[in-house]
């Protein structure tokens, strides 16, 4: 284990670093804030080709974000090799699978004494992460999943994927996967930003290892409960929110994602005018959607974080998580359904509801709904 303090301007400081030993390897983690008895900590897992900086600094640089960062501790946590200026990985070392990667994760939160967490989650990560919920529910509050692909890759994927990395380099394969077409042709500032990233903070023989375990994938394994069908299918059981860009590379799959989880616990943020990047094109609107995603958890209360006290008094026993799910998951599913609905034929076919709401109508309305369908937001 290494242990490291370091102390700079960055939300991310003063910090403590460790290397945490798991099964598959050792994972990077980065723990800004103490944790607070009866709060989750929110646990961040990045994309390929990215580290926990370069992810999420401008999401929780920006200034609406300081009031939940002086209230819930941030967990980030880094794939095997991806931190900055992580040595090559040893070549007798087996890059973990998916399925392995979401395994070192209950480590992660026994190393630091963590009940449970609201998972923050970038492409890979979000995969990670929602893996991690599905055989692992009581250590989940909640997910925030930008950019989650649920699906396995194909033969055809595969071959292409063989190509591009033949023909392409590593910077180029990694910038399509994250930016969609029209990004890589007209934002050349944010283009050349994180090429930059890439080429000089990541080393290269780590992140193709990654990559292919994220292209290596199995499909999520999950079912959408249907009223009067079997209660026990196997699904996310915490409230999900599900987040990406109009333009991003993959928005029919977190479309595809979105129809195949429990439609009374899983909300859809389509962002307008918005990239393969959402925390880092619209933070503002992201972080907005974290906190009232939080406050429908019961941690946000009048626009604050609520107290200690009113937390004691909701956690009096150590299954009190559990017990609150369903009054949380209302909470939540009530928050996000207010505003005016209007239906689009496609998603009909997925029975989905599609709600254009403001935020400013979320926290204005005091009006009740139960909610039948899956939720989709747009901005």
């Amino acid at each position: 284990m290494v242990l490291e303090e370091n102390e700079c301007d960055s939300v991310f400081e003063p910090q403590i670093t460790e290397h945490v030993e798991t099964l598959f390897g050792n994972v990077h983690c980065v723990m800004t804030g103490t944790p607070k008895a009866n709060r989750p900590v929110i646990l961040t897992f990045h994309d390929v080709g990215l580290n926990h900086k370069t992810c999420f600094e401008t999401l929780f640089n920006h200034v609406d974000m300081q009031e939940i960062l002086r209230n819930l501790t941030i967990c980030h946590v880094e794939a095997p090799g991806q931190h900055e200026g992580a040595k090559t990985l040893p070549t007798a070392y087996t890059y973990p699978s998916m399925d392995q990667l979401s395994e070192t994760l209950p480590a992660v939160l026994k190393h630091f004494g963590l009940r449970s967490v609201i998972g923050l989650g970038v492409g890979a990560g979000a995969y990670i992460l929602a893996q991690f919920a599905l055989n692992h529910p009581d250590m989940v509050d909640g997910l925030l999943l930008i950019n989650i692909n649920p699906n396995s890759e194909g033969i055809m994927d595969s071959v292409a994927n063989k190509i591009t990395e033949w023909t392409h380099t590593l910077p180029d394969t990694v910038i399509s996967h994250l930016f969609g077409k029209d990004e890589i042709q007209n934002n050349h500032d944010l283009i050349a930003t994180y090429r930059h990233h890439i080429t000089t903070t990541m080393n290269q023989s780590n992140v193709i290892q990654f990559f292919r375990s994220y292209n290596s994938r199995n499909a999520l394994e999950v079912e959408r409960p249907v009223p009067g069908g079997n209660i026990n299918v196997r699904t996310l059981k915490c409230t999900t929110l599900l987040v990406v860009g109009d333009n991003s590379p993959v928005v029919e799959a977190v479309v595809d994602c979105n129809s195949k989880l429990n439609p009374t616990k899983t909300t859809l943020l389509k962002m307008a005018d918005c990239g393969g990047l959402p925390q880092v094109d619209q933070p503002g609107k992201v972080t907005e959607a974290l906190k009232y995603f939080i406050q429908g958890m019961g941690y946000f209360s009048a626009g604050r974080i609520v107290s200690e006290d009113q937390l004691r008094s909701r956690t009096t026993s150590s299954s009190s998580i559990s017990s609150f799910d369903g009054s949380r998951s209302r909470a939540h599913t009530n928050e996000l359904h207010r505003g005016r609905t209007h239906s689009h034929a496609t998603e009909e076919k997925r029975g989905r509801s599609h709600t254009d709401v403001s935020m400013d109508s979320i926290s204005n309305s005091n009006v009740e709904h139960s909610i039948s369908k899956s939720t989709e937001v747009a901005y």
